[in-house]
């Protein structure tokens, strides 16, 4: 299994679980779908987009449960992000996990695997 990740402030999170459902970002809905990133990805997209930003939460997803609805599409320098064309069902998260700010305002993930 592969595992990908979505980061997040923990009240759009909470918000998603209370609905069934988490639509996506601003971000997201603007591009028409939900941006994750693998574990190699997922600390650079915190810095590039989250720095400075405190309440988040990283939330792990197993890439074969989102079926054809997600999709590997080249981004940053030609690398395969995985991109969701659907909402998420929060039930399908197998760990959510605070993604405190480190001394450089950039989140820390901690160790994804």
């Amino acid at each position: 299994m592969t595992a990908i990740y979505k980061i997040l402030p923990r009240t759009a999170w909470d918000e998603a679980v209370a609905r069934g459902r988490f639509d996506g970002s601003p971000l997201d809905l603007q591009d028409g779908y939900i941006h994750f990133s693998t574990a190699g990805q997922a600390q650079d997209t915190a810095a590039r987009h989250f720095r400075g930003q405190g309440g988040l939460v990283v939330v792990a997803v197993e890439a074969e449960a989102l079926g054809a609805a997600l999709r590997w599409e080249p981004s940053r320098g030609g690398q395969l992000f995985p991109h969701l064309y659907a909402t998420l069902d929060p039930a399908l998260a197998k760990a959510v996990t605070e993604a405190p700010l480190g001394p450089d305002g950039v989140p820390d993930l901690g160790v994804l695997a």
